[in-house]
């Protein structure tokens, strides 16, 4: 019996370089599927142990991409992406240059609105924070250059 109840990433990094040029323009793409928080109790998690860790690390996870969130709509000195893989993965999407549009499914059965009303206050503090303005990654045809003689160097060993 395998759980479904995690969180699921796909990163897509794209590099195009202009042929007359030689500059090279960076993206990232991250598709995210949160799993929701568990509510322990309700899900009948405490009575069995490995659903009680994997619940407690997707509640501990999303907890602290709550607080990267807090940290960074209160514009704090120190973010803390180390406090979980989840945020630290998505450090360089979070803060600095990067677009970020996020999704909420709601339920919209009567027995789920305690989920529903929390997933929505969640949307709501996100909503709130400006990442700042986004930046084009660019490198000049030298740098570009020398990025791909290191990739080089660090294969043939």
């Amino acid at each position: 019996d395998v759980s479904s109840r995690s969180h699921a990433l796909l990163i897509v990094t794209v590099v195009g370089t202009n042929l007359s040029t030689g500059v090279q323009t960076r993206g990232k793409l991250n598709l995210i599927d949160l799993a929701g928080s568990e509510r322990v109790g309700k899900s009948g998690a405490i009575d069995d142990e490995d659903r009680f860790r994997e619940a407690t690390n997707i509640n501990k996870s999303l907890s602290s991409l709550g607080d990267v969130i807090h940290a960074l709509g209160s514009k704090q000195k120190h973010i803390p992406y180390r406090n979980s893989k989840l945020t630290h993965l998505l450090q360089d999407s979070l803060g600095g240059s990067a677009k970020t549009l996020m999704v909420v499914q709601l339920s919209p059965v009567l027995k789920n609105v305690s989920e529903t009303i929390c997933s929505l206050q969640f949307a709501t503090r996100v909503r709130a924070v400006e990442l700042g303005a986004s930046k084009k990654a660019v490198d000049t045809a030298e740098v570009a250059t020398l990025k791909k003689r290191i990739a080089e160097l660090e294969a043939a060993h």
